[in-house]
């Protein structure tokens, strides 16, 4: 039996969500959450255009001089932590440990390592480039789940010596060459390089290991172990946002690449760690969001699907332990996740969802990126009549959105897939031509 559901929240809006089996549905979502519109509470966001003071933001600068860095230190505070690593006191050191040529460019393998006097940490950066460069490139730049060598099949990728979550090719959260290529589909690497674009990844358990260790391996181990973790220190998503923003500086080094056109994008919790590193290190050009959710682009007043309470009992070391004061009571936070996606202003955002990956609430992404229009309203940009309140607008699965915010709903499930990334390079291809 099948059976469509249509999710309407305004009264001049309508969200179609494809027509899935209802046991397959009921199947991939965790019961004891709502999926269901009609349940969502009533709630108000909070004003992005509003000062802590009252005052109201009319212009960019006071954007940038004011409410910008009122949301940035909220979001700290209360939702991923602040970072406590002084890069003044860590000493980086790279090298090239390996190059050779694939069927569609050039593949090298750098080795990262930072020290402090308490502890050394090696992150293992893999890198392709096009075969043909005249120029330097633009590149995607993005955390991999299992290791570098599962997003290729490439026998010469090194296989990462970190503690890895189970999967595929894992033995005791150890890495085996069972894992070569397993993401693969979830890396176009054919796609990307032919449309000319670099590409730059590291494994995130290398910078912190995804479990709850109290914070005793991965980067926070330069700060010793004398480190107290106070209620606003940062969590490991912060410390995968730390992790890209020193891949950026690699990049900054690269003659190859050109760092004016850098991308960052993530997927799922690696989705909420590119948003956070985009909102915090502006040398990123362009931020892509891959069914992040909760805690990622996915407005949490909502309480649809993943809710904060049930990401932090998951997952109590993905945030500041501040978080958790809003375990089930959302509606008491300061900012909610579309005060993230505006940090990202004026550079081009885009998020993307997934039709039948309601756990991260799609619907609620797409709201989320609909409110930061207001800020880049204030840069002078226009939107269209899609993004329109004025109008009804069926957002339906399978099409796609690109100006200086885009947005895409895939059919499916909760992944990347080939037709993402089409989209992704059509969205980088839309804004990088206008800065030619």
């Amino acid at each position: 039996m099948k059976s469509s559901f249509r999710i309407k929240v305004l009264p001049y809006f309508s969200f179609v969500i494809l027509s899935i089996n209802v046991f397959h549905y009921m199947m991939a979502q965790p019961k004891g959450y709502n999926y269901d519109e009609s349940k969502v509470p009533d709630y108000q966001l909070p004003l992005l255009l509003r000062a802590d003071s009252g005052k109201k933001i009319s212009s960019r600068d006071e954007w940038k001089s004011i409410r910008r860095p009122e949301i940035l230190h909220h979001l700290e505070q209360e939702v991923y932590g602040k970072n406590e690593i002084p890069l003044e006191q860590i000493k980086v050191q790279t090298s090239l440990i390996e190059s050779g040529d694939t069927e569609y460019g050039t593949r090298k393998q750098y080795r990262i390592v930072f020290s402090s006097k308490y502890k050394e940490v090696v992150l293992n950066a893999l890198v392709y480039l096009p075969k043909t460069i005249k120029k330097p490139v633009p590149l995607f730049l993005g955390l991999n789940f299992r290791g570098n060598h599962t997003v290729s099949p490439d026998k010469e990728i090194i296989i990462t010596k970190a503690w890895v979550r189970p999967g595929k090719g894992i033995i005791n959260n150890c890495a085996t060459e069972d894992g070569r290529g397993t993401s693969s589909s979830r890396w176009d690497i054919q796609q990307i390089l032919s449309n000319g674009y670099g590409l730059v990844t590291a494994y995130y358990g290398e910078i912190d290991p995804d479990f709850d260790d109290n914070f005793k391996n991965g980067i926070y181990e330069l700060l010793g172990s004398n480190r107290k973790q106070k209620p606003d220190s940062g969590g490991s998503i912060d410390a995968w946002a730390w992790g890209l923003s020193r891949l950026v500086d690699f990049i900054h080094t690269q003659p190859a690449f050109d760092k004016n056109r850098i991308i960052v994008l993530g997927h799922s919790r690696l989705g909420k760690t590119a948003l956070w590193a985009g909102a915090k290190d502006q040398r990123i050009a362009l931020v892509i969001s891959n069914n992040s959710g909760c805690g990622g682009a996915a407005i949490s007043r909502r309480c649809f699907g993943e809710t904060i309470k049930r990401i932090n009992t998951s997952f109590p070391h993905w945030f500041c332990k501040n978080y958790s004061k809003y375990n089930e009571q959302e509606d008491k936070c300061i900012v909610d996740q579309h005060s993230l996606l505006s940090l990202i202003a004026p550079r081009p955002l885009y998020v993307a969802s997934a039709s039948e990956d309601l756990w991260a609430d799609p619907y609620g992404e797409y709201l989320s990126i609909k409110e930061t229009i207001k800020v880049y309203q204030l840069y002078g940009y226009k939107f269209d009549k899609y993004w329109s309140e004025d109008i009804e607008h069926k957002v339906n699965p399978g099409t796609s959105y690109t100006g200086k915010i885009g947005y895409h709903l895939r059919k499916g499930k909760h992944d990347v897939t080939s037709w993402d990334w089409e989209k992704f390079i059509q969205f980088a291809e839309y804004n990088f031509s206008k800065l030619n």
